[in-house]
């Protein structure tokens, strides 16, 4: 909850990604906010003041998810209403913008976005949740202590920094300090 909170203030890209973790724990737990909060969150926690706030945000999150039918897969509205935002962003900063360092990243991570999406399940993503999928995919592979072939992580690699890219300009656009923002 307030790792979240902190993420979503400082870094979109993270926020997404530590949400899609949230999601898969809060799945793996059965939706169990008891389960949650003695198995994963205590244990984790150094003061134990906070659980009642983790509690009330956990059922919050599992109240959401139920209601939004996304209990065996998918993710929260709220997390698809950022992606989207992402998504014109990155748009406009290929087309209205023409900012050519993001086109650039673009240029170079387009084929093995490609690639990604020709050997996975999400031919019907824009390319932004593409990366997004792929990012978390490697953060799982870390977790399992999966060996990621160096190709693999070039891949990965030109992703992340097509999205670190996006995510620096999503918060100077949100806070108004972009320099295409104040055009």
């Amino acid at each position: 909850m307030l790792i979240a909170q902190k993420k979503y203030n400082e870094n979109i890209a993270e926020y997404i990604l530590y949400m899609y973790q949230i999601e898969d724990v809060i799945r793996a737990y059965h939706f169990d906010v008891d389960k949650i909060i003695s198995h994963f969150v205590q244990p984790q926690l150094p003061d134990a003041s906070f659980l009642e706030q983790y509690r009330f945000w956990y059922s919050g999150l599992v109240r959401d998810m139920q209601s939004e039918k996304i209990v065996e897969s998918g993710h929260r509205m709220e997390l698809q209403e950022v992606l989207i935002e992402l998504s014109y962003l990155h748009n406009s900063l290929l087309t209205v913008v023409n900012d050519e360092k993001y086109k650039a990243l673009y240029a170079t991570a387009l084929p093995l976005i490609e690639d990604f999406v020709e050997h996975s399940n999400l031919k019907e993503k824009n390319y932004v949740e593409v990366c997004f999928h792929a990012l978390y995919m490697k953060l799982l592979m870390r977790l399992q202590k999966k060996e990621i072939s160096a190709e693999t992580e070039e891949a990965f690699d030109a992703m992340r920094i097509l999205v670190a890219y996006l995510s620096r300009a999503y918060h100077q656009m949100k806070s108004g300090e972009g320099q295409y923002w104040n055009n």
